[in-house]
């Protein structure tokens, strides 16, 4: 007996929980009203008017009820359409007799068509219901692939994917965490950020095979708190935590985890596709990340590994020449050399010569290292050109040998750094000097553009560079095809410098066609109409 009663206890057991499954309410919700009107008006046709067999009143609420609950809806008010029909209209009322055979075919009719009539209602509701979720599907698919496709970081986008998420499933919270292991996930995004994270009661993971096998979730034994994912502790498990693992080429990424409250049905496939589609969608932008980062870093050693090159290259013979001249010029110097007092002091001046351009060289290539690190910084102050240039130009006269040199220095003050405009200025008449030859005329001058600016410029009538060339002058290492030199050849860094000085202090530089009949180089100063306020005296830090 005790065995009995356990086993009817089990089976009764099973029987509510596959009622409970069904989600009757919404059935009983619609059909009783639809019912009770079909059997009202079914009572005012048949007993008020005498209209014989009215019953196909009911399949009125039977498709109500199909269209508004589905087929489990629809069966139950076709049977309860046939049971009100046989109790309350078919004589002997108010039982469930038949007392005429024909009246068996009415109700036995009746119960045929409500059940057809109600699974086809029904099946029209669950197609409309499935494309009305597919179509929900496809867009928050499209709003994932947009989010990603445009996006400038992918850890900038992450909270707009969760939010889509959240929007389209039924998840009361969900976060991602990034990490190569468990060990190492650390929560990039939250949609409820800032709040600690519940202690669950199931966990599970979904399982994603290959191909169109369908993805299925596995309960796992539920581990400690971990860091990164914190679970507050001593509070009762409301939530289920569910898991879907971000990986791509075989490798791992992370994790988007979600919570749904206890006794909730498990996520639908429409649900588990939209989950899967993230996870996968999120972990081919990581690993494009990857690559990307990884070509980054192979193009900088590629590029710096160029640079070394050309570096070592266009210095190379810079460096032999001026060293031979020093080593024959110090040769001569020796004692017993038998050179008269006006030779050695043509070797002397040799030897200051090459010094002074190997200081240059080695300033020019330390300033470049400079600009490209952003380290250089300009400290601007008012000066008059002339003021400013005439002992540096007096200085560089030398370089110059029979070169004559025109000044025309008549301009408002500039805010500028004076030895940064010295060494442009001094690497300009330099580049001159290498690619002009002996007598070329040298022009230096300077003019008010407008209230705010001021031109100087450094040209010569030497034979200039192809048009095509110009916006190439100050790059890095660049020379100009076929260009002649005279004395040695330059290393393509000088020009480059003085761009780099002029924009650290505000200015421009370019090149153009000289009036001369040679080449310009145009620097457009910033003019000081009044004297620099504490912001305008202050570092200006380097562009990067």
């Amino acid at each position: 007996m005790t065995t009995g009663a356990a086993e009817l206890r089990r089976l009764g057991s099973r029987v509510g929980r596959t009622i409970r499954s069904l989600n009757l309410g919404p059935a009983v919700a619609v059909g009783v009203p639809s019912l009770t009107i079909a059997s009202l008006v079914v009572w005012v046709l048949q007993d008020g008017l005498g209209v014989f067999n009215p019953s196909v009143v009911y399949l009125v609420a039977v498709v109500v009820t199909a269209l508004v609950t589905g087929t489990a809806g629809a069966i139950l008010a076709a049977i309860a359409s046939f049971l009100l029909y046989d109790f309350f209209f078919i004589n002997p009322r108010f039982t469930l007799t038949v007392a005429e055979p024909g009246e068996w075919l009415g109700v036995i009719v009746l119960l045929f068509v409500g059940v057809v009539v109600g699974q086809l209602a029904a099946l029209q509701r669950a197609r409309r219901e499935l494309a009305v979720a597919r179509e929900r599907e496809a867009r928050a698919q499209f709003l994932l692939s947009r989010a990603l496709a445009t996006r400038a970081s992918t850890h900038d986008v992450l909270p707009e994917i969760l939010g889509i998420l959240s929007t389209e499933s039924r998840m009361v919270r969900l976060w991602l965490a990034l990490g190569a292991d468990d060990a190492t996930e650390r929560v990039a995004a939250d949609t409820r950020e800032g709040e600690p994270r519940p202690q669950p009661g199931v966990w599970l993971v979904l399982r994603r095979a290959p191909g169109e096998t369908p993805a299925d979730w596995v309960r796992v034994h539920q581990p400690g708190p971990r860091r990164g994912t914190p679970l507050s502790a001593g509070s009762a498990p409301a939530n289920d935590l569910y898991r879907i693992r971000i990986t791509a080429d075989e490798r791992s990424y992370g994790s988007i985890w979600a919570l749904r409250p206890r006794g909730s049905l498990r996520p639908d496939r429409t649900e588990v596709r939209l989950l899967s589609a993230a996870a996968d969608l999120v972990g081919v932008a990581l690993d494009h990340d990857r690559l990307a980062a990884e070509n980054q870093a192979a193009e900088i050693a590629r590029a710096s590994d160029a640079l070394k090159s050309a570096l070592l290259q266009s210095v190379s013979h810079d460096l032999r020449t001026p060293l031979a001249t020093i080593r024959a010029a110090a040769g001569s110097l020796r004692p017993g050399s038998g050179l008269s007092d006006e030779d050695q002091r043509e070797s002397a001046a040799a030897i200051d010569r090459e010094v002074e351009y190997l200081n240059r060289l080695v300033t020019n290539l330390l300033d470049l290292s400079r600009i490209e690190a952003g380290a250089l910084r300009a400290e601007r102050d008012v000066f008059e050109l002339d003021d400013l240039l005439g002992p540096a130009i007096e200085r560089l006269r030398s370089r110059l040998g029979d070169r004559p040199l025109e000044v025309r220095l008549d301009a408002p003050p500039v805010l500028v750094d004076p030895i940064f405009l010295d060494e442009a200025v001094a690497n300009v008449l330099d580049n001159a000097v290498k690619y002009t030859p002996a007598g070329t005329r040298l022009r230096i001058s300077a003019m008010a553009r407008d209230p705010h600016r001021v031109l100087l410029t450094i040209e010569d009538a030497g034979p200039g560079v192809p048009p095509e060339t110009l916006d190439r002058l100050f790059e890095k290492f660049y020379r100009v095809p076929g260009r002649e030199r005279t004395s040695r050849t330059g290393t393509g860094i000088g020009l480059a410098v003085v761009r780099g000085l002029m924009e650290t202090m505000g200015a421009q530089v370019t090149a153009r066609r000289s009036d001369l009949g040679g080449l310009a180089i145009d620097v457009d100063l910033p003019q000081a109409s009044r004297a620099p306020t504490a912001t305008e005296g202050a570092t200006t830090p380097a562009p990067a």
